[in-house]
């Protein structure tokens, strides 16, 4: 007779597998510190102030 196995723990188990790697993927897809976000957001302000110091405003006078 074969070894007693519970298919609740093991379903859960594969569960949780599946999960994990669902979880890595996300991570490697999405996943930045929040040093990398705040760094790239303060990037991209600092370009849209530099860009908008040099805009030339042509006024349409009547």
């Amino acid at each position: 007779m074969g070894n007693v196995i519970n298919l609740n723990r093991f379903r859960k188990r594969a569960e949780r597998e599946a999960s994990a790697k669902q979880a890595d993927a996300n991570r490697a897809k999405f996943g930045r510190t929040k040093a990398e976000r705040s760094a790239e957001e303060k990037r991209a302000d600092q370009t849209k102030e530099h860009l908008d110091q040099h805009r030339i405003d042509h006024e349409e006078q009547p």
